[in-house]
């Protein structure tokens, strides 16, 4: 199978790994490469020291994207900068090569509508990489909540934070597309994971309020804290959202909770625990999924995403999905500039 990768930093490489554990030596790489950094990482994200990247993995190298896509690849993996994506995405939907888009899908809307509508009109298996739709734990989250097990839902708090310069060991933090504004990063795009679960499970909210912006000292131009309220009022029923994402805590933390009046279930992501409570508060369901490793939720992507080439299904999390968790991901930002509510009815594709 032939393979683009556009970008093959941390994630890329990752993605890359386990494509090649699933295929061997039926992967044919190739990869349009700018930066062309050799260092090969390990899952830890630690240098394989002497290795070299291209080398390795058998990696025929374009420095140009038209060049790469003359290849006529079966699938592209986008893993490039996030204000980079559409773009790329354009050209390699425009070649008729179905796409694995790294989240998120986009740090802005320019150019959304025309690759909507090109993904449309070719029919193309197009998925957005949102992992933690796979893992177990959050998986019996949503199947209790669509039982009915809570009840009538109270609150919902999701709490993502890690120290940035501790993200990628092998380079200057400053220079991570997370920190800079100008690749479309910031805490509120990089740390999207929590919105897209938010949207997964509950649907899109009315309206968000976000507050915070860059509060530390950290050596960056975009936000590194942001605490929103997302206002909900749908089938699921009427109940508050509270979001905090930030670039700072350490020890890191990252907690999903729901709570109705019948239930709460809590999901700690970090200590790979869900404990569930009774409508009496009593302990009745916990897991501490043995035997889980974090590779193993982009290992069930990755099969997916195969399946979905070979059957033509559609993606667990599709281009349309994937444009909800970025909608929402724009209005907090624009709350956190305007400091007001943003209801989500104002972010739309076609500005």
């Amino acid at each position: 199978m032939k393979v683009l990768f556009c970008g093959l930093g941390g994630i890329g490489q990752r993605h890359l790994r386990n494509l090649r554990q699933l295929l061997g030596d039926r992967l044919e790489v190739h990869a349009y490469r700018v930066r062309g950094q050799t260092i090969k990482l390990r899952d830890n994200l630690t240098i394989d020291e002497g290795a070299d990247l291209e080398a390795d993995y058998a990696i025929t190298v374009h420095r140009d994207l038209d060049a790469a896509l003359a290849v006529a690849p079966q699938a592209a993996f986008i893993c490039n900068p996030n204000a980079l994506h559409v773009p790329v995405a354009l050209a390699c939907v425009k070649a008729n090569v179905p796409v694995f888009m790294e989240k998120p899908l986009a740090s802005d809307l320019q150019g959304v509508a025309q690759l909507l509508e090109e993904v449309r009109q070719r029919r193309l298996v197009f998925h957005v990489g949102y992992q933690f739709r796979f893992h177990p734990g959050l998986q019996r989250m949503k199947a209790l909540l669509d039982s009915g097990f809570f009840g009538r839902l109270i609150s919902v708090r999701a709490e993502i934070g890690e120290y940035l310069p501790n993200w990628h060991p092998y380079e200057d933090y400053r220079q991570m597309y997370a920190a800079r504004a100008d690749q479309g990063g910031g805490v509120v795009l990089s740390q999207i994971h929590e919105m897209d679960l938010l949207y997964w499970f509950f649907g899109l909210p009315q309206s968000i309020t976000s507050h915070g912006g860059q509060l530390s000292g950290l050596q960056i131009d975009v936000e590194d804290s942001v605490s929103s309220l997302l206002r909900y009022d749908s089938a699921a029923g009427r109940f508050p959202v509270m979001l905090h994402q930030d670039f700072l805590q350490r020890p890191p933390v990252r907690v999903f909770k729901i709570a109705g009046d019948a239930g709460v279930a809590e999901m700690d992501l970090l200590a790979n625990r869900l404990r569930v409570y009774d409508a009496q508060g009593e302990l009745c369901e916990q897991d501490a999924f043995e035997g889980f490793a974090r590779n193993d939720m982009f290992m069930a992507q990755a099969r997916h995403f195969l399946d979905c080439l070979e059957s033509g299904g559609r993606p667990v999390v599709d281009l349309q999905d994937g444009l909800q968790s970025v909608r929402l991901a724009l209005a907090a930002l624009r709350s956190l500039k305007a400091q007001r509510e943003i209801r989500l009815d104002e972010v739309q594709v076609d500005e």
